[in-house]
């Protein structure tokens, strides 16, 4: 195995055009665990550590320019106004260890259906910057995860930062463990209202082959809430359109039996997630101060 290490982004793109298989390293949290339990052996490993523009963000007027390396605590900590959601989902990663070293890039180049960042990207709604000696393009999340661990990157490009939409509305993040650190989800669930445009969006990890949207849910629920006129009277949801919720959402899962979880559980764990996650947002939302909370 060789160790390549660059010094510049150019310098990373021109090794990765000459080495395609080569696999990235930042954070190092899901490569190294694979390759000492000897489920890989690349050829090369590409060290990005030194590229320094990997770890810096940007908060412009619409979005959060996130570069791939930016650490889930800084995330915690310095971003949480603008990324709520995703903040969340950082206190959930394993251990402090752990959140200072991994990034949301690394969740997004292994695409674990497990990887904690997803729902709440998906939920926030995202592009992912990605760049090669051929030129750089933003690909939307939607498109991202294309099968088990499979994204959409050519085999020369590398992930340079993500475009998260800020928080124009109350975010919340569950998930479901074996235990409450240390843990990869047994199942997790993301939400966002963006009352700017009168919608919902949702995320759903380690509940289907790849992290997923609960699209059904979002219809019915958007389609409730505008025709109920709650966006302006910012009433109590009906506990009748929250159990349909929940239950779109459930049946958006199409999850495995694992020695996590059964597949039955994590549809159940869903369903109960995404009405607990409404209910916490959209009490926010209705603006009663309500705490949150970021397991359910």
């Amino acid at each position: 195995m060789d160790f390549l290490r660059p010094a510049s982004w150019e310098e990373a793109l021109a090794a990765k055009a000459e080495h395609p298989t080569a696999v990235p390293i930042a954070g190092g949290t899901d490569v190294m665990v694979e390759i000492n339990f000897d489920h890989r052996r690349p050829e090369y490993l590409l060290d990005l550590n030194r590229i320094v523009e990997l770890r810096e963000w940007e908060v412009g007027e619409e979005t959060v320019r996130l570069g791939a390396s930016v650490p889930y605590t800084q995330i915690m900590e310095e971003l949480r106004t603008e990324l709520p959601g995703l903040a969340l989902a950082s206190h959930t990663v394993a251990s402090p260890q752990i959140r200072n070293r991994g990034g949301v890039g690394g969740n997004l180049g292994t695409a674990s259906p497990a990887g904690d960042a997803h729902p709440a990207l998906l939920a926030a709604d995202c592009e992912v910057e990605v760049e090669s000696v051929r030129g750089s393009r933003l690909i939307p999340i939607d498109a991202f995860y294309t099968g088990v661990k499979r994204n959409a990157l050519a085999e020369d490009e590398l992930i340079r930062a993500v475009h998260i939409k800020k928080a124009d509305g109350p975010q919340q993040y569950s998930k479901v463990g074996t235990r409450n650190a240390m843990v990869i989800a047994v199942c997790a669930f993301g939400i966002a209202l963006h009352p700017e445009t009168r919608t919902v969006r949702t995320g759903i990890g380690s509940a289907a082959p790849t992290p997923i949207r609960a699209k059904a849910a979002e219809e019915f629920l958007n389609a409730a809430l505008e025709e109920g006129g709650f966006w302006d009277s910012k009433k109590i949801i009906t506990p009748s359109i929250a159990k349909q919720f929940a239950e779109l959402a459930s049946g958006a899962a199409n999850p495995i039996d694992d020695v996590r979880g059964t597949a039955n559980y994590r549809r159940h764990a869903v369903g109960i997630m995404a009405r607990r996650t409404l209910g916490w947002t959209w009490e926010s939302y209705r603006g009663t101060g309500r705490s949150t909370e970021g397991v359910a």
